[in-house]
């Protein structure tokens, strides 16, 4: 891409369930003017039905990136990053844990399951719009993406 093209859109999945935190994080993308579609799941079953395309998901969009809480009910994060990069369909799919632990298990366990990136959410509005600008020019400027 050079500086004349326009940017790229992609697909991001944010599976969360605090809908303060999904507020913040439309916003976030609103105030940085980030025009990519932001589908939103609440937790880790749903997030796994919407990766395979099951049931009400069935013409769900295949992300160009995963935006992961790690504390999420009915499947925890940490399992559905798992699931993610075992299964040969999804593992390519570049997951951003964007989450507000900073306990270093957590961080060690992300990894140690494939996590692309490990994001502590910072309490801050301004500092959070700062992070969700990062995470997107890394991801749409920046990084080349499987199928783009």
């Amino acid at each position: 891409m050079t500086s004349g093209d326009p940017p790229v859109m992609i697909q991001i999945l944010l599976v969360e369930d605090d809908p303060g935190d999904v507020l913040i994080t439309r916003e976030a993308f609103a105030e940085n003017k980030v025009r990519n579609h932001l589908s939103v799941v609440s937790d880790g079953e749903t997030a796994m039905s919407f990766l395979r395309n099951e049931g009400d998901f069935a013409a769900a969009p295949r992300p160009d990136l995963i935006l992961l809480d790690l504390n999420l009910p009915r499947k925890a994060g940490h399992e559905v990053l798992a699931e993610i990069k075992s299964d040969v369909d999804l593992q390519r799919i570049p997951v951003v844990v964007l989450t507000t632990s900073d306990a270093e298990e957590d961080v060690l366990r992300s990894y140690d399951l494939h996590a692309n990136a490990y994001v502590t959410k910072p309490v801050d509005f301004s500092c959070f719009l700062n992070v969700v600008r990062q995470i997107d020019e890394f991801f749409v400027s920046v990084v080349k993406l499987p199928g783009r």
